[in-house]
């Protein structure tokens, strides 16, 4: 019976696909959109030299630096073949991966890139409080250390810590700005993840103020994969990875379909696909 909810909205996800055809299809060069565009099909010299030009172009922009940080890290989950599906389907497989060797330079860009961009948060929200562009870039930065944490240094800890406390960020957010799509996902991730849990972890979870609910995290994930922007792409992936572990080979095929369609120089979503075949 719990499963029924899940094919329902990957169901209605699957239609939704449709309406977000061009999702940054038309992307004007140089802007943000441009630079996702290119992170998502692997192109991050591109990426970079995009998200870059903004920080120039938009000094006050928190969302520069940390869109240019995401290219790091998606850079670093590529080399590092981290977004594998079996990774996350396999838990025995999970709790077991090894401590990855994360590129030095790398990792000194990304902290360098998150540094920047919560320096320009910071100003902004002394100035406004509830500015929703620097709730998100700090929503954003919370969310980039908890999967560095945890996916690349294998600190599950100090990656629950950080996912916390984004998807707290988030919901301050939304309170005021529920139209704030992308900010749905931090809310999704923590309560979708972490009721994949044992019993009595999510019980000792919930104890600690985490969230656990499995149906209230997909329903998130489905809200910004549905109307997100530049963070869609990233939510659909996971809602694939919910329908594997759930066994809805079909609807994992539809979403990453669509995925390869739109992003077709991603050899991740092509890789996956063949796995299906």
């Amino acid at each position: 019976m719990r499963v029924r909810p899940l094919i329902a909205g990957l169901l209605y996800l699957a239609a939704a696909v449709a309406a977000q055809g061009q999702f940054l299809a038309e992307a004007a060069p140089g802007s943000l959109e441009a630079g996702y565009r290119a992170m998502y099909n692997l192109q991050f010299d591109e990426a970079h030299e995009v998200f870059q030009g903004w920080e120039r172009s938009h000094p006050d922009d928190a969302l520069g630096p940390v869109s240019d940080a995401a290219a790091y890290l998606f850079s670093e989950f590529d080399r590092l073949h981290v977004l594998e599906t079996e990774l996350f389907i396999d838990d025995n497989k999970f709790e077991s991966r090894s401590k990855l060797a994360p590129d030095p330079k790398a990792k000194q860009a990304f902290e360098s890139e998150l540094s920047k961009g919560q320096q320009i948060a910071d100003k902004a929200l002394a100035r406004d409080g509830k500015n929703p562009d620097a709730l998100f870039a700090q929503v954003m930065i919370l969310g980039l250390r908890a999967d560095y944490a945890a996916l690349v240094e294998k600190r599950d800890l100090a990656g629950l810590n950080y996912m916390k406390t984004g998807r707290t960020m988030a919901e301050r957010l939304l309170a005021s700005n529920p139209t704030y799509y992308d900010a749905y996902l931090a809310v999704g991730v923590e309560n979708y993840l972490l009721s994949l849990r044992s019993a009595p972890m999510r019980l000792l979870l919930r104890i600690t103020g985490a969230q656990t609910d499995k149906e209230a995290g997909l329903q998130k994930l489905r809200i910004t994969a549905e109307k997100g922007h530049y963070l869609l792409p990233y939510a659909r992936l996971l809602l694939a990875v919910a329908a594997l572990r759930d066994k809805q080979r079909e609807q994992a095929r539809s979403i990453l379909e669509d995925l390869s369609r739109h992003f077709p120089r991603n050899r991740l979503y092509a890789r996956e696909l063949a796995k299906l075949q």
